[in-house]
């Protein structure tokens, strides 16, 4: 049942909402998790309900949002479907594909979606339950803003869950933005009382400043809630690894480190409408001397030495916008220059000459950008792995989410070979596997062809480790919530619950 009455599980836990999409509550989570990970405490993520382009292949091929496995990894445990029990990957404005417990099940809109509605909340508090019979504590991660109070009736990640698991709250607001105590106050302030008893705190994250002017703002915003800002979160450069929304894409990565050679490498990533996975290209952006670009535009891709046409969900739709904004011709003169272009999954497969897609976009035959031998045609069952394979002499370690099944064609009279599990064609490269830079002596030996190519003068730092940085990362988050939260207070709220006699605010006060 989902009623207020389910106490699931016997062990802490903790949900983190947040003001607004992109507010921080990923990060936080994962903080906390670093964080009680270091105290010893077997710790476990979890997201109810995801909406994300990103998503990965569990070890038992189950497929989850991204965000639930970095922080599975600030957990130092392996990621699984309970994490995300439910992931919606939006195909268009109005509709997404539902993923529950690591699986498709088909396609809802705004209305078909009602009738998914009960089978998810079931499936939200058994993950939860199974979590917290495992691990001494569960941090859970709310999604979009509890104030959504036109979904509030469907929700399974906010004060729903809260309410249903007896979750105590912590609310966090982006300050770096503006307004959050008028954003932390009106959230609140819009739920109903039953949901602001389990509001017990508030943290205010992405802080530039000085303390001391901030002060008087955290007093009154206690006075008039009855809560208490459990700690400001300072401005961390470097946390767009990983990243979960769309909105990450224009944040600062930070200048680009100098070069082990002589020259740099620059690399244009097409920001597809639809573009899925563009954790994929993180890899390339800590490689010293590779200046990473995000472009929409046809003279955007002039001055790059390599092209990346990375994943997407709708990929005829998003073929389509190519062609729409000239960037198909512009794609189709740099392949015939023999210059550098990186597909990989629905941008491997806008490289084919022929797609055939039924599923996705429902439209049949339509030509690719035929800078590849291949040919894709679109099942029902979507593909998911964690293949292991090799290229220029070293093992290639990814993992593939698609619907799309490529055929690579012989093709006599040219320097055509295989690429991972797709192909290389002149310049044009193409796979389906995701995550596959980020295999340190791979990504190197790639950007060493791609420099060549290119006849660039740049050479890839011989040192670089993707998987310490990642690590790096956890850990910075870790000392952040270790450094300015009240951990003891959030300690109590893990072990005991939000206080009884919390007073209700606004409207219903």
């Amino acid at each position: 049942m989902w009623n207020e009455s389910n106490q699931n599980g016997t062990h802490g836990a903790l949900l983190v909402a947040g003001t607004t999409s992109d507010a921080g509550k990923s990060a936080v989570v994962a903080g906390l998790c670093r964080w009680l990970r270091r105290r010893g405490v077997k710790v476990a993520p979890f997201k109810a309900q995801n909406m994300s382009l990103n998503s990965v292949v569990t070890p038992d091929g189950a497929e989850i949002g991204r965000a639930q496995a970095m922080q599975a990894a600030a957990c130092e445990i392996e990621p699984t479907a309970a994490m995300n029990p439910v992931l919606l990957k939006p195909g268009s404005d109005r509709s997404s594909q539902v993923v529950v417990r690591g699986r498709a099940i088909g396609e809802a809109d705004a209305t078909t979606y009602h009738d998914y509605r009960a089978r998810l909340r079931d499936v939200a508090v058994e993950s939860l339950a199974e979590l917290r019979r495992d691990h001494e504590v569960v941090i859970c991660e709310g999604a979009g803003s509890p104030a959504e109070i036109n979904l509030r009736a469907g929700d399974i990640a906010n004060m729903g869950l809260a309410r249903a698991a007896g979750l105590p709250t912590v609310v966090v607001g982006d300050i770096d933005r503006g307004g959050v105590f008028a954003a932390l106050y009106g959230t609140q302030a819009l739920l109903d009382p039953e949901d602001q008893a389990h509001i017990a705190g508030y943290i205010i994250n992405k802080f530039r400043g000085a303390p001391e002017l901030l002060a008087p703002g955290l007093d009154m915003l206690r006075g008039h809630t009855g809560r208490p800002v459990l700690g400001v979160l300072p401005w961390l450069n470097g946390l767009w690894l990983d990243a979960e929304d769309s909105l990450a894409l224009s944040a600062d990565r930070g200048p680009t480190q100098p070069p082990a050679g002589a020259e740099s490498l620059r690399v244009a990533v097409v920001r597809l409408p639809r573009i899925s996975n563009f954790t994929d290209i993180d890899a390339l952006s800590v490689e010293p001397g590779v200046d990473v670009r995000f472009v929409t535009a046809p003279h955007e891709l002039d001055g790059a030495d390599l092209v990346v046409l990375p994943g997407t969900r709708a990929t005829v739709a998003d073929l389509d916008w190519l062609h729409e904004r000239g960037l198909a011709a512009a794609l189709r003169r740099r392949a015939a220059e023999r210059r550098p272009i990186l597909g990989i999954c629905g941008g491997y497969q806008m490289l084919a000459r022929h797609i055939d897609d039924t599923v996705e976009s429902r439209r049949g035959g339509r030509d690719g950008l035929a800078l590849l031998p291949t040919t894709v045609a679109f099942q029902h069952e979507k593909i998911l792995g964690r293949p292991l394979g090799s290229a220029y002499d070293h093992p290639v370690r990814g993992y593939e989410i698609h619907h799309g099944l490529t055929t690579v064609h012989d093709a006599p009279g040219t320097d055509s070979e295989p690429f991972l599990d797709g192909c290389r064609q002149g310049a044009v490269f193409g796979t389906t596997w995701h995550g596959a830079l980020e295999n340190d002596a791979f990504r190197r030996a790639f950007l060493t062809d791609v420099a060549g190519r290119a006849t660039r003068s740049f050479v890839p730092a011989p040192t670089t480790d993707f998987a310490a940085a990642r690590a790096a990362r956890l850990d910075a988050l870790g000392d952040l919530v270790e450094h300015n939260l009240d951990t003891d207070a959030v300690w109590r709220l893990i072990e005991q619950g939000a206080p009884s006699g919390l007073p209700t605010i606004g409207p219903h006060a």
